[in-house]
């Protein structure tokens, strides 16, 4: 498997790579580019936690869902209670 991955970036260009690497920090910091919608409060802690996260899967799991919880989330839930008390 690592051998195709291998090949793929010895025959690549440097125009393939550099697009690679944007779509690997993107990903890396997707947290923070929706706590910037979801989470504004939060945004510069989660940005910070997404640098060590990125090395695990569950932490950075774990930032995403830091991020995409807050005024949104607590705005959801305080129409579910209202609803509940009519």
């Amino acid at each position: 498997m690592f051998d195709k991955v291998e090949t793929l970036f010895n025959s690549a260009n440097y125009g393939f790579m550099a697009l690679a690497a944007l779509a690997i920090v993107v990903v890396w910091f997707l947290p923070a580019l929706l706590a910037l919608i979801f989470n504004r409060k939060h945004v510069k802690y989660i940005a910070m936690a997404c640098v060590p996260a990125g090395l695990s899967f569950v932490a950075w799991g774990a930032v995403l869902v830091w991020a995409c919880t807050g005024k949104v989330a607590s705005r959801f839930a305080s129409k579910v209670a209202a609803d509940k008390a009519v």
